[in-house]
């Protein structure tokens, strides 16, 4: 069994285009001794537009650009590169490696060829479930320090090799083979054909993804709830506490962490009420936005902006416990 790692860069990705410029590639043996390492550098038929993840400009592979119009375009590496992942021999590994894959299925769909067949693990999903650690992503270069492992980025070649070491390191750091490895940490593989992909999992990432399903679905019920008791309990304008109470020309707000949390949020609307207080679920409507501890989020930008008072919850408790003549 032989292990191939690859990586790819694109001079341009958009939502339905990617033009692969870099097929880099680490083939190794059972005990990752390298038996090819190679970038196949490929002619994009398209001009260099690149971006960071978050869309700004700024990002440079270590290449030069005009070199690359000396190299054939996609269809002439598709032979080879297809060779090397349809290996039924190989074990095929990539770091977010659903991202590679997509790349190459846009590139068969832009020229017309036959879609790519192969399975394929990804080493970021094994170190994330290695370290029991769903919340974010994990960037390569990231990883290969924490396993101290040496790293020289956006070269593909150089990325597919540091992905190697990363899988090597985790071999030696548990003491198993790398498909021992993934067995381990329950790692399934991903699969792409016919142009449709369908990306790898785990145990536990499925257990997590399943928490926060159970998660937000509470979260959408505590809201359901709490915006029906606001509506329904909500004074009319010429009740005497609209009318007379201490808090009538005050209307609030709550950041969302407080309004899903019914066993106070509930008490607070009512309190609010009583004495003559209005309820708003826009924060640029309010006078008064009642703060989570750690909220620095669009509802308190767009309270702030309406030179509304942001108050943090635990003052706002303790004014609820004051007597009627309290102001806020």
């Amino acid at each position: 069994m032989q292990y191939l790692f690859f990586d790819i860069e694109c001079a341009c990705v958009f939502k339905d285009t990617a033009k692969i410029c870099a097929f880099g590639y680490c083939l190794t043996d059972e005990n990752f001794n390298i038996l090819e390492k190679e970038d196949v550098l490929i002619n994009p038929k398209g001009k260099f537009h690149l971006t960071d993840r978050k869309g700004r400009a700024g990002l440079v592979l270590p290449y030069d650009y005009t070199d690359f119009k000396k190299y054939p375009a996609f269809p002439k590496a598709y032979g080879r590169i297809r060779a090397l992942l349809e290996d039924e021999n190989r074990l095929v590994f990539g770091h977010a490696t659903c991202n590679d894959v997509k790349y190459l299925n846009l590139e068969t769909k832009r020229f017309h060829l036959p879609p790519l067949r192969f399975s394929f693990y990804d080493t970021q999903l094994v170190y994330m479930t290695r370290i029991r650690s769903f919340a974010r992503q994990y960037g390569l270069e990231s990883i290969t320090q924490d396993l101290n492992v040496e790293f020289t980025p956006h070269r593909a070649a150089d990325d597919a090799y540091a992905t190697m070491r990363v899988a090597q390191a985790m071999c030696a750091a548990d003491g198993v083979t790398l498909p021992g490895l993934l067995e381990k940490y329950a790692v399934l593989p991903g699969r792409t054909a016919v142009g449709r992909t369908v990306n790898g999992s785990s145990a536990a990432m499925q257990l997590y993804a399943e928490e926060v399903r159970r998660a937000r679905e509470e979260r959408d019920r505590a809201h359901a709830e709490f915006c029906r008791f606001v509506e329904k309990n909500r004074p009319k304008k010429r009740s005497p506490a609209v009318k007379y109470g201490e808090w009538r020309d005050k209307v609030f707000t709550f950041s969302r962490e407080i309004e899903n949390n019914l066993s106070v949020s509930l008490r607070y609307v009512s309190e609010i009420y009583r004495r003559g207080g209005m309820y708003s679920f826009k924060s640029d409507r309010c006078t008064v936005y009642v703060r989570a501890e750690n909220d620095d989020g669009k509802r308190l930008k767009d309270a702030q902006a309406a030179q509304a008072s942001v108050v943090e919850e635990k003052s706002f408790r303790a004014r609820l416990e004051e007597t009627a003549e309290a102001t806020v």
